[in-house]
């Protein structure tokens, strides 16, 4: 019962009981949001004016230092300021960490190309200014190609971390940032999602979204370009998988103030439509910085940063807000283990490792766990041999980490993103169908079932085509419930999760409602050759639903099939000549159907 300290006078000189309820109370508090918290002196919880005069202030402060070091934490000051009655101050309670363990949060990094992503990554991790010719991205890059381009075209991974009073621990050496010796010494750990801009890599875009599970998403606009490209398409994708975004306005030091101001009016203009519905806040002093990092999920609040890379203005104030972000995924450290994994390796002398996110539950080493499924939907023990997170050599996982496992007696070829592995007791089974609700964001056409498109789903990408709908056809801005299934492989999926429908650009949102894990497989037929496949190709959805048609009506649209199949043939022997002439009378065998002279058949029809 926590009544007793509900005053905001509580502070100045506690009872030793209520001191005990205070630090239990703050226990739970770091606990629930996983090392740290925000403390607010001079405001109660009973509803009194807020305000402290000096005095009471300073043992009030204290009191709450005491009181962080009987838990082992640091208490930083954040911003005081004047209350209804006195003075009031924000005070941030951070966890000492042992060296093995940190908080780690996950930002997405997104914009359209040239907005310079890379370059504030570049500045932020290894703590020099850009020359304003690319180069302090050049650290960043992944491959060769890279390089040349100065394009992302891969998932990058970067850290930044904080020490439990938070400053910034990243110091380069030589050049090179040492991520065991980071780790050591932070409280905190920001990893950046490094991804690409250029249209043509959407789809690494989607995967790192959905796939690496960020926490928070920074969606970086050049102040010279504005808001172009593929700047809305991220912002739509972050708000469809609900991901609290912030926004990095960079390049204000070459940019003309009036285009400048254009942009903005442009950028709050769309973040106050319809579509988002978020509350834009300039962020210009430390202030605004603690305001929006405390108020930033929950009130739809999106801060907008003006950062230059290359003269570091306000490039503390992000620093300070990354610094002061806590973690959305909250650890169920008791339910069953769950991991998905977003890529593999083959390490010489390892062997196979697998990288990507826990979702819940706790792994430690030389676990159990059950990975799959394969491509016939079974599941396989696998014991793992040892754990790594950024690099260094940890006991356990906890969950919203992300992590990557040395497995024992498997080959790299067996696993393939999008697998689980997950704890015995879960019983997990790999379905070939779901139940969706979808959103059509954008579509040209409308959809109907039997169309195909890519559904990325957690790690998951895989096509999957559409069985039957809850309307007859779907177009722009219509919402239905939809049956799924897989073309491929059976996947592992959980409702609720969160899923991304596209073919090309997105076209469609939604969550999963369930899987489907008693429908069976479609048995692999050996395959035909080419002709005849496209014949049975066309059969085939007639034959499944017979219900759907009447039979003459399947014949017609039999015979038309193989009628233009034939005639096809037809005019490639007939005019293609060359190889397929010299093949006889075997060439025709496989049409049965009369062979009409070549382009007349379709006339007739």
């Amino acid at each position: 019962d926590y009544s007793s300290i509900r005053g905001k006078t509580v502070l100045v000189s506690p009872s030793e009981e209520q001191f005990e309820l205070l630090k239990k109370r703050l226990e739970e508090r770091i606990l629930s949001s996983r090392g740290e918290t925000i403390y607010e002196i001079g405001v109660g919880e009973d509803g009194s004016d807020s305000g402290l005069d000096p005095e009471e202030f300073a043992a009030s402060l204290a009191t709450l230092q005491s009181l962080a070091a009987t838990i082992d934490a640091d208490t930083v000051e954040l911003r005081q300021r004047k209350g209804e009655k006195g003075l009031t101050g924000q005070y941030l309670v951070r966890k000492r960490v042992d060296t093995s363990d940190f908080m780690e949060i996950r930002v997405a990094v997104v914009g359209n190309v040239d907005a310079g992503k890379s370059t504030l990554l570049g500045v932020l991790t290894h703590g020099e200014l850009d020359n304003g010719r690319g180069h302090a991205r050049q650290r960043l890059f992944r491959h060769k190609h890279e390089m040349e381009s100065g394009r992302t075209s891969s998932v990058g991974n970067d850290i930044l971390g904080f020490d439990s009073i938070g400053n910034v621990v990243n110091k380069p050496d030589h050049g090179t940032l040492d991520w065991v010796k980071i780790c050591e010494k932070s409280a905190k750990v920001i990893t950046f999602i490094d991804l690409a801009g250029h249209e043509r890599y959407l789809k690494t875009t989607v995967f790192g979204m959905t796939g690496h599970a960020p926490d928070f998403g920074m969606l970086m606009i050049g102040a010279n370009a504005g808001i172009v490209g593929m700047t809305k398409e991220h912002l739509g994708l972050a708000l469809a998988l609900s991901v609290p975004v912030f926004v990095v306005v960079t390049k204000i030091d070459m940019c003309p103030p009036n285009v400048l101001q254009d942009n903005l009016k442009l950028l709050f203009k769309i973040l106050k439509s319809q579509g988002c519905r978020k509350v834009p806040v300039m962020v210009k002093t430390p202030d605004e910085v603690v305001l929006s990092a405390t108020n930033f999920v929950s009130e739809r609040l999106c801060p907008i940063f003006q950062v230059s890379n290359v003269t570091g203005e306000n490039l503390e104030l992000l620093k300070m807000f990354l610094n002061l972000l806590t973690t959305r995924m909250t650890g169920q450290d008791d339910q069953p283990a769950e991991f998905q994994i977003d890529d593999t390796y083959s390490v010489p002398g390892v062997g196979t490792v697998v990288s990507g996110t826990c979702l819940q539950g706790l792994i430690k080493l030389n676990d159990v766990l059950l990975l799959g499924p394969d491509p016939l939907g079974q599941f396989t023990s696998i014991a793992i041999k040892s754990i790594h997170r950024k690099r260094m050599n940890v006991k356990e996982v906890r969950g919203g980490q992300t992590a990557s496992f040395a497995l024992k007696k498997i080959k790299r070829s067996q696993i393939r993103k999008g697998m689980v592995m997950v704890s015995p007791d879960l019983k997990p089974q790999a379905c070939w169908e779901f139940e969706g609700e979808i959103l059509v964001l954008h579509h040209p056409t409308t959809i109907s079932s039997r169309y195909q498109a890519m559904v990325h789903c957690g790690s998951i990408r895989q096509t999957a085509s559409i069985m039957s709908m809850s309307k007859e056809c779907l177009r722009t801005g219509d919402k239905a419930l939809v049956r799924f299934r897989f073309i491929k492989h059976p996947e592992y999926i959980r409702p609720g999760q969160r899923m991304v429908f596209r073919e090309g650009r997105t076209k469609a949102v939604g969550n999963v409602l369930k899987p489907l894990t008693n429908s069976v497989a479609v048995q692999n037929r050996p395959k035909p050759n080419k002709m005849q496949a496209r014949g049975q190709q066309n059969q085939n959805p007639n034959i499944q639903h017979p219900h759907h048609s009447s039979s003459s009506d399947s014949k017609a649209n039999l015979e038309g099939v193989l009628e233009v199949s034939t005639d096809k043939r037809d005019q490639r022997g007939a005019g293609g000549g060359g190889k397929r002439a010299k093949r006889g009378p075997g060439g025709h065998a496989p049409n049965p159907v009369p062979v009409h002279p070549p382009h007349v058949s379709t006339r007739v029809q």
